[in-house]
């Protein structure tokens, strides 16, 4: 019989929860210490403490994350291993400190940083402090020189349901920060008046709570309320996404979408002129690096409005979504669960 593993963790996102709660669906007898979501067990803090809105939010509480950090590096005496999960900002410091108290304990990190994105000299610190880095995108590990594999994507664990073919409805999904929320409702609500002989399904956080909706919402009487991503999508005939992991969870779902995303002008300028970013949907951006083509269009900033997003909905061609969304699934291969739960009990 195989003797518990501590693992320190630091998973600081809900998706990163969402991705250990699965692979710990793998293994068998794992004891986790550190930051988690406290559904998972006992955590040193629950992620809601980590949770920071802008920039002054993230300077006011510096000097804490530092102090969490040490306590990170306390705690991780008595850990057999260490899995670091997205969140670059907090981890990839982490790492350092991990790496510099106990040269011997082995750190993974999985949900690696988007480095093919912005900041590709991130990988040095990540090869220097990690001893194996679990890519979820194929392409992703060529931008490290050692130590990156390449073990699966989570989604393809987490999404068991697929898009009936008799679905009639349409989704919204307006996005999880309240500046988002802000700028897309009022086209959406427009939009819905266009579309109304159909059943509008507005998907919001499942972690929201009702006094959260109210404030951020107003008036939604319009929609159908949805909390189940996964559900509502599958049975919805077409969506408009605002963006983030739920394109890429509606291409493996198989409805087809169109992503419409209006960012601060000075984050969209930053994006577009500085970082030289082409593409926002991670269905996208996988497919373009796999072959070269798109899965769904990309309306942003003044070209979201209800003519464009009426377009899409009439225009969209089901087929080829179709056919696209088979040859993306295909890339990805596998579920990762499995595989890091494998490597957390070796």
């Amino acid at each position: 019989m195989a003797s518990r593993v501590k693992l320190l963790v630091s998973a600081l996102e809900p998706s990163s929860n969402l991705h250990l709660k699965e692979m710990l669906k793998y293994t068998q007898d794992v004891e986790l210490l550190g930051i988690f979501d406290k559904s998972l067990g006992s955590p040193l803090y629950d992620i809601s403490d980590m949770a920071i809105m802008g920039v002054v939010d993230a300077i006011k509480k510096l000097r804490w994350f530092f102090q969490v950090a040490n306590e990170m590096v306390e705690l991780a005496k008595d850990a057999d291993k260490v899995l670091l999960m997205d969140s670059s900002g907090f981890n990839l410091p982490l790492a350092k400190k991990l790496k510099k108290a106990y040269p011997n304990k082995e750190i993974i990190y999985y949900i690696l940083p988007q480095i093919w994105a912005s900041r590709p000299k991130r990988a040095i610190k990540l090869e220097k402090y990690c001893d194996r880095l679990l890519g979820i995108l194929p392409f992703e590990v060529d931008y490290y020189k050692s130590k990156a594999e390449y073990i699966g994507h989570p989604l393809l664990d987490e999404i068991t349901i697929k898009h009936q073919p008799n679905s009639s409805a349409i989704s919204f999904m307006a996005g999880s920060r309240k500046s988002e929320i802000s700028r897309l409702l009022p086209i959406f609500k427009e939009l819905q008046k266009e579309l109304k002989d159909r059943e509008s399904l507005l998907i919001i956080p499942s972690s929201f709570s009702n006094e959260k909706i109210e404030n951020l919402y107003g008036d939604i009487s319009m929609f159908t309320i949805e909390r189940d991503t996964h559900i509502a999508l599958a049975k919805s005939e077409f969506a408009f996404i605002c963006s983030g992991t739920a394109t890429l969870e509606s291409a493996m779902i198989g409805t087809p979408f169109t992503l419409c995303y209006i960012a601060k002008k000075i984050d969209y300028f930053i994006g577009k002129k500085l970082l030289n970013i082409k593409q926002v949907g991670l269905a996208n951006i996988i497919l373009t690096n796999h072959n070269g083509t798109t899965l769904h269009n990309e309306l942003l900033q003044d070209e979201v409005t209800v003519e464009n997003l009426l377009q899409e909905y009439y225009q969209t061609n089901r087929a080829i979504f179709a056919e696209k969304a088979k040859e993306l699934k295909s890339y990805l291969g596998h579920g990762s669960s499995k595989y890091v739960a494998q490597i957390i009990e070796k």
